[in-house]
């Protein structure tokens, strides 16, 4: 792209400021025991991320500019858009200025659908479900969760703990949430960041399945309260188990024990709280 054009789609000087990474550093002013100085401060990006099928627009959210082929097909599963990993059959993305589309292939079968569904406003950062019309949209299909492996609590209070070690972007700027896959043992083996906790976790869920890894060889951690959103998806993938460091919500638990979900609450130190299938956690 040429200097020109740069700027002609760059009016505001993002694009130098490093607005298509995910973290920026911006000048600011901290006080502390009275007194003020000048630094520079590491900040989370936020992007506008528009979601095009076939040519179709159906949503823009609210996200972090990282790991978004992962976001496209953990969205796309999730918001039951594709039925399978299968039919997302290309993604290419093209970053603007001021933000980055996402422009996903999928099966011809499924644009009468996504037409259908198409979201009437942007989903907010912390907002799953915004721009859905009904609430048939807004609930989805139930996943029944099969498998039948049982998990350590030991396991669940080892990876919650170890979590936050993984948490790079949010350790250099916070605000930023984290959806990690651990093994059954216990062993953080997958996170991605977000600023939105459903991005996240689409994110995460995006990467396993991109791996094909087996959702009956580990559970899911999530650094947020435990929506029903958050619930639906974390079944959509088959995953056992699904712990959050701060509470559910009734609909999220009611889901839970429909689904078969083990579903573990304020999950903190030496503390955890089970919600939903208890038999699940054995000591």
């Amino acid at each position: 792209m040429s200097k020109d054009v740069r700027q002609m789609q760059d009016p505001l000087g993002l694009l130098r400021l490093g607005y298509a990474g995910p973290l920026l550093e911006l000048p600011a002013q901290r006080w502390e025991d009275g007194r003020v100085r000048d630094q520079i401060e590491t900040v989370a990006e936020e992007t506008p991320v528009a979601m095009v099928y076939n040519g179709i627009a159906h949503a823009v959210m609210m996200a972090t500019p990282q790991d978004l082929e992962d976001f496209a097909l953990g969205f796309s599963l999730t918001e039951e858009l594709i039925a399978s990993p299968a039919e997302l059959q290309r993604v290419d993305l093209v970053r603007y200025s001021q933000g980055i589309e996402i422009q996903a292939l999928v099966a011809p079968e499924r644009e009468a659908e996504i037409a259908e569904r198409t979201r009437r406003i942007t989903g907010r950062t912390g907002c799953g479900i915004c721009g859905a019309d009904s609430v048939a949209s807004v609930l989805k299909t139930l996943h029944p969760v099969t498998t039948t492996v049982t998990i350590r609590e030991a396991a669940v209070r080892t990876a919650m703990e170890s979590l936050t070690a993984h948490q790079t972007l949010n350790a250099a700027a916070g605000a930023v949430h984290a959806a990690g896959w651990a093994g059954l043992d216990g062993a953080i083996e997958l996170v991605r960041e977000d600023v939105g906790r459903h991005n996240a976790l689409d994110k995460l869920i995006g990467a396993l399945l991109r791996r094909g890894t087996d959702p009956a060889t580990g559970f899911v951690l999530v650094t947020s309260r435990a929506s029903f959103e958050m619930v639906q998806k974390t079944t959509r993938l088959g995953a056992p188990l699904m712990a959050a460091v701060s509470g559910p919500t009734g609909l999220a638990v009611r889901i839970a024990r429909q689904a078969g979900l083990t579903l573990v609450g304020f999950a903190r130190g030496s503390r955890l709280t089970v919600y939903a299938h208890p038999d699940r956690l054995v000591g």
